[in-house]
């Protein structure tokens, strides 16, 4: 009974150890993609409203952007 009980607490640290180790580097794998993510909102976000003012006060401007990218 006693060899069961050291069986499963011993399973229960290398359980605890794994989802540390798990956790711990795909943690900072998350971490890196969120802020990957937010700069890429950002970045989405700023160019929308530069080219929503071109649209507005430059539209010539904005049609050789957009003929630009097509191509």
């Amino acid at each position: 009974m006693l060899r069961t009980i050291f069986g499963i607490g011993a399973l229960a640290l290398l359980g605890l150890f794994a989802l540390k180790v798990f956790f711990g580097l795909f943690g900072a794998l998350f971490g890196i993609f969120f802020v990957l993510l937010g700069w890429a909102v950002w970045i989405s976000i700023v160019g929308g409203i530069i080219y929503l003012v071109l649209r507005l006060f430059l539209p010539d401007t904005a049609r050789k952007i957009e003929e630009k990218f097509r191509s």
